[in-house]
């Protein structure tokens, strides 16, 4: 069983949170869930909000770093502004939104899968939107 399928049955659950899942590769044995922070050059101005249903996809990189992949192609990292626990290990979250906007002043939640089932963790804070492009590594 998929960490996927794992935690969308739980949302039902939920007191209305959104759920954000990260996309990640399957973990092998031994080797670390927390992926290396992609070089990304930046694509214009910080937002402090995104529309939640324009996010398509939430990539978590580590602590403290977050790639919302949007509709039509755009990218925003979220730097928060302080290392937020488990997050890199768990490479999930939850959010309960402003409205239908997420926004820098907007709490994240870690997923804890640890156990039985999943909780909600630790709570953190998220940072600006900055819109990025991906650098793409030169294959050689």
């Amino acid at each position: 069983m998929n960490l996927r399928s794992m935690i969308l049955p739980a949302i039902a659950l939920s007191s209305g949170a959104a759920l954000a899942v990260a996309a990640s590769a399957p973990v092998e044995a031994g080797k670390p869930r927390i992926s290396k922070v992609p070089e990304a050059k930046l694509a214009g101005e910080p937002v402090d909000c995104v529309t939640t249903h324009n996010i398509r996809n939430t990539i978590v990189r580590d602590d403290r770093t977050i790639d919302f992949e949007m509709r039509g192609g755009k990218v925003y990292r979220n730097t928060l502004p302080n290392n937020c626990s488990r997050l890199g290990f768990e490479r999930a979250f939850s959010y309960r939104p402003t409205g239908s906007r997420l926004c820098s002043v907007d709490t994240i939640r870690v997923l804890d899968t640890t156990g039985f089932g999943v909780r909600e963790g630790v709570g953190c804070g998220l940072g600006e939107f900055q819109p990025v492009e991906l650098v793409k590594p030169v294959k050689g």
